[in-house]
Parts: C-alpha cells; sequence; structure tokens
C-alpha cells in the first residue's frame, strides 16, 4: 500500500516508471548460448576515446553519457517482455534469428522485474586525474535506445522500437538492437546525475559478468577521458544551450517526475491538461532527442542521444548522421499531422466484418491529493492519470468533418479489410475545438470517462473531462497481434489539427495507449465534502459504446483508495493492484 498526504495540486509527481531492480545470481548461459549461428554477437564499442560533459552551478549533476554503445552483428538482439497479468512476474524470453527461422529461449527467471530495460547492465568507474577512484556505478541498458547503423549494409531502418515502455501497468514490450546497428548504453531518462567537480577523468564502461555470459558478450570494457566542464545559466544565449534548455525546463527534481508547479505548465503547452512536461533528456542540441509535446497527456520519455558525430571517425564503422531520417532515428519523436480523408464518407453508413480496435482502460496510477491552490481555494481534489489503450486487431481511426460556420465537427470511425482498404464507416459524435491557451486542438469526445465510486461501487464524484485528443504516447504491449512498434502520433504538436483545420484525423494505433493526467479542478475529483473511507477510481473506455469494438466488456478499470485525514489535510493510501504497487 502507498499513502500520499496533501500537497500542491499542480505539483502532484505523477510516477510513470517503475523502478528497475537489482538481480543477482542470473546463472551462466549454456554451452548453446555461444552458437554464433544461433545468437547475434554483441560487442561494446566507444564512439570517441573523449567526452566533455557539462555541470551547471545553478543545479550541479553531470549527465554521464559517455558514447559507449552496444552493437548486434550475425543477426538483430531481440527480446520480448511480457507479464500474462499483474498478478504475475515479468517474463522476459530472447528471441533468435537464424535466416528465416526463430526460435526462443526464456531468459533467467527475474533478470527483469520491469518493461525500462537490462537492470545492471553496465558498470562505470571513474578515476580522477591522480588516479583514485570517485565514482562506481552500474546503470541499466534499453536496448531501444538511440542507435543508428554501423555498417553500410545493414537495415536502413530499424524495426524495433524508440524507447523501452515507463507506465507501470505495461503488459508487454519489445527490445532490440537490428544487425548493424548499435543502441547506446547511457540510461539516458533513468539515470541520475553524479556530482563531480571541473576536471579531468578517466571513465572505465564495461558489460557486467552475468550479462556478459548469458549473452556471450566479450570482456572487453572501454575507457573515455573525460572533461567536466562547470557552466553557468548566466552565460547568454547560445552557450551550452542544449544543456541550458535541459535544466531550465524542469532541472533535476523533474527527472523522476513532472515539473513542478501549476507556473510550469503553459511553457509546455496544454496546460489545462494536467502536467507540466517531463524535462528534456539531457543530450546535445544536435540529437532532437527534446521533449515531446503530450503535456496533459503521460509524456513519452525522450530517448537519449542519437549515435554522436565521433563515431564515423570510429575505426572501421560507417554511421548516419545525427537526427531523424531514412535508415536513421534519435527518438525526437516530432509527429507529422495525420491526413485525414480529403471530404465527407458519402454512401450509407456501414459496420463491416472486419477486424476493429479493442480499447482497454489501465488502472489509475499517480495518485495524490491536492488542494487547488489558488484557482479553487479551501478545496480538495484527488488527482490521478488514467489511461484507454487499443489492443487490437485493428486501428482506432476517428475524422472529423467541419461544416463551415459550425462550432463542431461530425466525427465518423472508419473500417479497413485485410489488405489496408476501407471499407465502412459510421457516425460517433463529435469533435471539438478547444481553444484555451496550451490546448488550442480538436478533442474527440466521448472517449473514456473517469468516476469515484463508493465501496459499493455507486458514483460518488463524476471528472469533467469528457474530450480528447487521442495520441500514442504509451507502448502498452507491443506483443498483441497487429501492434504498430512505430506509431506516427506520439505527441500533440500537429496531431489534433488547427484552429482553421477543415477535417482533422485521430488515430489510436495497435498496442498504444493514451495517457491524461487529471490534476486541475475539473478533472479531479472534488472530494472536499466526501467523507472518509474506501473508493475505487475507474477508468472507462468509450462510455457511451458509440465507438466500434471487438469487445465491449473489457472497457472498465478500477482502482481502489482509502481517503483520510482532515479538510485541507486530507490522505489518500492506494491499494496495489496484483504485485504492481506504483501510486
Amino acid at each position: 500500500m502507498t499513502r500520499s498526504h496533501q500537497a500542491r495540486l499542480g505539483r502532484a509527481a505523477i510516477a510513470a516508471a517503475a523502478a528497475t531492480a537489482v538481480v543477482a545470481g542470473v546463472a551462466a548461459a549454456s554451452p548453446e548460448a555461444h552458437n554464433v549461428r544461433t545468437l547475434p554477437k554483441l560487442s561494446l564499442i566507444a564512439a570517441t576515446t573523449s567526452v566533455t560533459l557539462d555541470s551547471w552551478k545553478e543545479d550541479p549533476g553531470v549527465y554521464l553519457d559517455l558514447g559507449t554503445y552496444v552493437t548486434a552483428a550475425n543477426g538483430p538482439f531481440e527480446v520480448r517482455v511480457t507479464r500474462k497479468s499483474y498478478d504475475d512476474p515479468v517474463v522476459a524470453t530472447q528471441v533468435l534469428h537464424d535466416g528465416k527461422k526463430t526460435r526462443t529461449r526464456t531468459l533467467p527467471q527475474g533478470l527483469v522485474n520491469d518493461f525500462s530495460g537490462l537492470p545492471d547492465f553496465a558498470e562505470i568507474t571513474l578515476t580522477d586525474a591522480k588516479g583514485k577512484q570517485v565514482l562506481s556505478k552500474k546503470e541499466g541498458f534499453c536496448p531501444n535506445n538511440a542507435s543508428g547503423r554501423v555498417r553500410p549494409d545493414a537495415p536502413s531502418t530499424s524495426k524495433y522500437p524508440q524507447s523501452c515502455p515507463v507506465n507501470p501497468f505495461t503488459l508487454g514490450s519489445v527490445w532490440g538492437v537490428e544487425n548493424g546497428w548499435a543502441s547506446n548504453t547511457y540510461a539516458g531518462y533513468y539515470s541520475e546525475p553524479v556530482q563531480l567537480a571541473a576536471g579531468s577523468y578517466t571513465a572505465k564502461v564495461s558489460v557486467t559478468k552475468k550479462y556478459r555470459e548469458l549473452f556471450g558478450i566479450a570482456d572487453k570494457p572501454q575507457t573515455v577521458k573525460v572533461t567536466v566542464r562547470e557552466r553557468s545559466w548566466e552565460e547568454g544565449p547560445g552557450a551550452g544551450a542544449a544543456g541550458t534548455s535541459a535544466h531550465r525546463a524542469a532541472g533535476h527534481a523533474g527527472h523522476g517526475g513532472h515539473a513542478a508547479g501549476h507556473a510550469a505548465a503553459p511553457a509546455g503547452g496544454h496546460a489545462g491538461h494536467g502536467a507540466a512536461a517531463r524535462p528534456e533528456a539531457p543530450s546535445a542540441a544536435t540529437t532532437g532527442a527534446t521533449p515531446t509535446f503530450n503535456v496533459g497527456h503521460g509524456p513519452y520519455p525522450p530517448a537519449p542521444p542519437a549515435l554522436p558525430w565521433a563515431l564515423k571517425k570510429a575505426d572501421g564503422l560507417r554511421a548516419a548522421q545525427a537526427g531523424d531520417g531514412a535508415g536513421r532515428t534519435d527518438g525526437s519523436r516530432q509527429a507529422p499531422a495525420l491526413s485525414p480523408n480529403a471530404q465527407r464518407p458519402t454512401g450509407p453508413a456501414n459496420v463491416p466484418d472486419v477486424p476493429k480496435p479493442d480499447l482497454r482502460s489501465l488502472p489509475a496510477y499517480g495518485i495524490t491529493i491536492g488542494d487547488g491552490g489558488e484557482e479553487v481555494p479551501g478545496k480538495d481534489y484527488l488527482a490521478f492519470s488514467a489511461n484507454v489503450w487499443n489492443a487490437g486487431p485493428a486501428q482506432l481511426v476517428v475524422d472529423g468533418f467541419r461544416s463551415p460556420g459550425k462550432e463542431l465537427m461530425d466525427a465518423y470511425q472508419y473500417f479497413y479489410d485485410a489488405d489496408g482498404k476501407q471499407v465502412g464507416y459510421t457516425p460517433t459524435g463529435t469533435m471539438e475545438w478547444d481553444p484555451r491557451p496550451g490546448h488550442e486542438h480538436w478533442h474527440f469526445t466521448d472517449f473514456a470517462s473517469y468516476r469515484l465510486l463508493k465501496a459499493d461501487k455507486k458514483e460518488a464524484v463524476r471528472s469533467g473531462k469528457e474530450a480528447f485528443c487521442l495520441a500514442n504516447t504509451d507502448a502498452v504491449d507491443y506483443t498483441v497481434k497487429n501492434a504498430n512498434w512505430h506509431p506516427e502520433n506520439t505527441d500533440l504538436s500537429t496531431a489534433c489539427g488547427q484552429q482553421n483545420s477543415i477535417s482533422v484525423r485521430e488515430v489510436l494505433d495497435v498496442g498504444s495507449g493514451d495517457t491524461y493526467t487529471q490534476d486541475l479542478p475539473g478533472q479531479s475529483f472534488d472530494i472536499t465534502d466526501l467523507p472518509n473511507g474506501t473508493y475505487w477510481i475507474q477508468v472507462l473506455a468509450n462510455p457511451e459504446k458509440r465507438l466500434k469494438e471487438t469487445n465491449l466488456d473489457n472497457n472498465s478499470a478500477l482502482r481502489k483508495v482509502v481517503l483520510g485525514g482532515t479538510k485541507g489535510a486530507r490522505t489518500v493510501t492506494v491499494a496495489p493492484v496484483g504485485l504492481v504497487d506504483a501510486n
């Protein structure tokens, strides 16, 4: 059970990532594991022999992006990570590719406990100019970290996702390093800064023994010379812009959650949705690893930096430029606008017998108490995050069409056959323009409903949130049939139209979900006059059943909470869901 005490509502730190576990005693792989025909050859490389890292006077701390990568040769490195239910442990299975054939092997039980990557994969030690050890730490490795080709004959694009999931209720993930590619070992978003004085250091990076034995990785540590320089935000525009913007956005405090305060929200956009943006990844401006625009949704964490320019100079290696483009990716996730049909559908509406989406709700999380601040003084609110995802096997595709002079768009759901040909449509409500600063996009109505139920499951309070801009913010289960590992609209910058749009397309892809954070009055639950006791937070997808799905019986998820305390000092105790105890 977890308990949250009274706090400023806008300063709620929404827990989006489960903690990585320290796992010991993994058994060595069998001799078969080292057969070069059955396993990819993984190697640890350093892109450069020296790096310069910044420590900011106003917020000291150094992020150890040392430019080390894991390369895959002899085939891709692929791991499927799943759990049957929240009552079952996470299981990791390696997929072995041998030509057109594949086979699997289950990795040791307890190797991973969540979906954020391989824990304690890299070991890092730093010594100062006098040879004294000043740091020793281990970091996890997400194989989906920012990556790029290291061979000219490698596949032009990687089939694997661009990051590891952080939602505590993730059900399935796919991790991979494409054949002929390399992925950054730097833990990025999951890493904490270290305290280092300005000066020169020597870093030694190695793969820990359990993973060397498990995956047949040679014991060849990489050495990198490190220069730490002290910087200041007062240096002016253009001086270390990437680091300055990253730290100005939220500082280290936001690294494990959302930036604090209502004041932070307008700067990030979509303030009325709820939380402010997560901080940028500590990366150079050229990498494109800047924040997404999912503010109010659950922000998709930015990936660590892409392969640095220096890797192109490494002996025997050829890497693509940093930045998104053909044959390369750096996780910047700037989504293009999705193109709706050119005109309204004609002919009679029909719902054909073809695959349809399956909308499901995840249990609420990021649950905390707030007071509403200066906007609504004297009130107590229960804030939370909620996710509705699509288990497939078909996309949810909704187009909105505008009649000249009308405030609302008419919304239609579209259906497609196995070849991707549109074969039907049906009216499904409306879309409305949200003009509030930070929103300014079209919301599809009646996508979900949030309710606080009493112990007997009867409604006590309903959230005022009723309209949504759909975006694929969370990779909930990329192991389901037809899951799209590269969804387009992962942010809100262009995905939901503009005020002068004549039509809009909103899509929820298979395997992905859309998280909204309800932490503003009107969205969160007003509990001011509710008695202490047991309640249930209900996340309900497709509440009016206007959307056509494969299954309407799995749209509701409940999370048990117990309210306590006194007015102005309320508390909430959050019950775990099976093995998941994230509040």
